[in-house]
């Protein structure tokens, strides 16, 4: 079989996986599972095929002209080089891993045979975004998967905080995507194509009429689909789904799309200097907000999340100063790491019996009842924070590495402030990441919350797979750094002496600040726990939780937040008076509803106000008039021959006196 027919079967199997379990669901549930796994699996087999026979060689081109449109034609293209199919051997190994983590994560969940089917389709979508050439079919993949994380996210949709979740990851990706389709057609305008070849030899021309133009509309799709500031705000919120799809989110679709899209347009980009500021300044704000807000979080997932936003500030930095390569770097390293820290979480969450007690203040003795989380989910938190020799270590060492270089001015097209400012933003992140990291796994494992009920051996499924992505996150970096310049661009990757050193030293500051804070606040616990709502104080039963953090304008759906109040967080002694600002997500959300959703809720009820009492009035008494005088004229329409000649004779008597006066 050719290579590019084995191409075109890696995001179709996963599809037709995903029709096959919706159509089958009910009428043969025996199938559910093995539709949900086996297309997938088979996906990340051809998948790794394809990279291996791809490897370093040429890009392999294919297209077919789709329709004739009168102008820039779309065609269904496939581009395969070192950077696509590393990407998609990624998507391929993490959704594997998901599908075969949630036979037993949602065992007994009754809408199980849904969701494997639409996380198939969610693999599909961004497979297609991986290996398309043209821009027109990427954006059916960009947008499937929007649709998908709706569903996904809101998956338990009997709880308000899923529903609000999910709309409001919708609803502010959608935002983006807006400027985003403008930014498209007005590229394929300029380029006169919609063939990212074809883009791309005009933007290398200086054939873009528009450059700073469209690199910022396009920032703004990928600032939703990436969550970078400020359209951040939605992925925090979306924890509210199951944790494996957290994991397939952060790791490898969805989030993972906006930086691959820069990566493969970076030319695009690079012709604009205002275009590659504004990049960086998102990214420095993106990354040293999310580590802040990272280190006041209570719940889990959210640690998790914030530190997702970060990692895509480090790869959004890298971008900035224009190498792709080390960007890419990091999008494959952070794929097998946070991938095993979501989906290690969730053994963490199977233990204690629920998928709402995720408050790490509530957690205790975890470490000796769930050993394979702690120990793989501590290495995976070594590789975040970037310890050596990890994978994380090599891969952002590299993002520093180019920030250096661009900074000294060695970087061609890339202004020296752009690389100070990613360098600057990637060290302070650097002791902030080391910093949550170990406030996590310190008081996840080794806290002295509760002990949460005894559920029994995690099942085997769940716990190999985190043994799986162990294997990445621990030789992947070593063994890629001096292979991965000859699948991508050639550009050297990992650490200098200066970043390697200065990286790993600012790192452990965090770590040792972290554990010098755990120990000051150890014995000084709160007697209600950071980020908990207790439903019924008076209760001799564990307090219910909800959800650790609110937003400001879903209060009413998380309750009170006592997060600030917890004097046994050492977050909060890290942080001192920030502390209350980072747990909220420094209220970005509150200042959204009173810039937008306010105005736009009041000019809704001021339309429905003229919908109802002015316009309907109108209406209403516009019809008046014709049916008072329809009544008029019914009544004068007697049927009587005598009432009608009296009535004549009468009008002509009037009418001969009006003559008479007037004459």
């Amino acid at each position: 079989m050719t290579l590019t027919a084995l191409a075109a079967l890696v995001p179709a199997l996963p599809f037709l996986g995903a029709a096959a379990g919706l159509l089958l669901g009910r009428r043969a549930p025996g199938f559910v599972r093995p539709l949900a796994v086996l297309p997938t699996a088979t996906s990340f087999v051809l998948a790794a095929i394809v990279a291996a026979r791809q490897g370093t060689g040429p890009a392999t081109d294919a297209a077919h002209r789709l329709t004739p449109t009168g102008s820039v034609p779309i065609d269904i293209a496939l581009h395969l080089d070192g950077f696509a199919v590393l990407i998609a051997l990624l998507v391929g190994l993490v959704a594997t891993c998901v599908q075969v983590y949630s036979l037993s994560y949602l065992r007994d969940d009754p809408r199980y045979p849904s969701y494997a089917a639409v996380v198939s389709l969610f693999t599909a979508a961004m497979l297609l975004v991986v290996y398309t050439g043209d821009l027109m079919v990427l954006l059916v993949g960009w947008e499937v998967m929007g649709i998908c994380s709706y569903f996904l996210v809101g998956h338990y949709w009997e709880t308000e905080a899923a529903r609000a979740a999910s709309i409001k990851a919708f609803l502010v990706t959608k935002l983006g995507d807006v400027p985003f389709l403008i930014g498209v057609f007005a590229l394929a305008a300029d380029a006169g194509t919609f063939r990212i070849t074809g883009i791309l030899s005009t933007a290398s021309a200086g054939g873009l009429h528009h450059p700073t133009v469209i690199a910022l509309l396009l920032l703004a799709g990928v600032a939703g689909k990436s969550a970078q500031f400020p359209l951040h705000t939605w992925l925090p919120d979306a924890m509210a789904g199951p944790t494996p799809v957290s994991a397939l989110i952060h790791a490898a679709t969805m989030v993972a799309a906006g930086i691959y899209l820069v990566a493969r347009l970076l030319p695009v980009f690079t012709a604009s200097a205002a275009a590659l500021a504004v990049l960086a300044a998102m990214a420095a704000v993106t990354m040293i907000g999310s580590g802040l807000a990272a280190l006041a979080q209570d719940d889990i997932k959210r640690v998790l999340a914030y530190s997702t936003i970060g990692q895509l500030g480090y790869m959004a930095g890298a971008l900035a100063v224009g190498n792709r390569d080390a960007a890419v770097f990091h999008l494959l390293s952070h794929g097998a790491f946070k991938a095993l820290l979501f989906l290690a979480a969730g053994v963490v969450i199977h233990a204690a019996g629920t998928n709402s007690l995720t408050a790490m203040s509530r957690m205790g003795n975890l470490a000796k009842r769930v050993p394979d989380a702690a120990w793989t989910m501590g290495l995976a938190l070594a590789a975040l924070a970037a310890v050596p020799p990890l994978s994380g270590f090599f891969s952002k060492e590299s993002v520093l590495r180019a920030a250096e270089h661009a900074a000294q001015g060695d970087t061609a097209h890339v202004p020296a402030a752009v690389g100070w400012t990613v360098l600057v933003a990637g060290l302070a992140t650097a002791v902030l990441t080391g910093a949550y990291a170990s406030r996590l796994f310190l008081l996840t494992f080794l806290g002295s919350g509760p002990e949460a009920p005894d559920h029994g051996k995690q099942p085997v499924p769940m716990t190999a797979v985190l043994w799986v992505l162990a294997i990445p996150t621990v030789a992947f970096g070593g063994l890629a750094y001096r292979r991965l310049p000859d699948w991508f661009g050639g550009a050297p990757l990992g650490p200098t002496l200066t970043t390697g050193v200065l990286g790993t030293a600012l790192a452990l500051v965090g770590a040792l600040a972290a554990y010098s804070a755990w120990r000051a606040v150890g014995t000084t616990r709160a007697a209600v726990p950071l980020g908990a709502v207790v439903e019924n104080a008076d209760a001799d039963v564990e307090p219910a939780l909800v959800e650790a953090e609110a937003i400001a304008t879903h209060k009413e759906v998380y309750g009170d937040i006592a997060a600030a109040d917890d004097p046994g967080d050492p977050g909060r002694l890290l942080l001192g008076p920030l502390h209350g600002a980072a747990a909220h997500g420094f209220r970005l959300d509150a200042a959204y509803g009173a810039l937008f959703v306010r105005p736009v809720l009041a000019a809704t009820s001021l339309v429905r106000f003229l919908d109802r009492e002015v316009v309907e009035t109108w209406v209403k008494g516009a019809a008046g008039a014709p049916n008072l005088l329809g009544a008029a004229v019914r009544k004068a329409q007697t049927g009587n021959v005598q009432t009608y000649l009296g009535a004549l004779l009468a009008g002509a008597v009037v009418l001969a006196v009006l003559v008479a006066v007037g004459g």
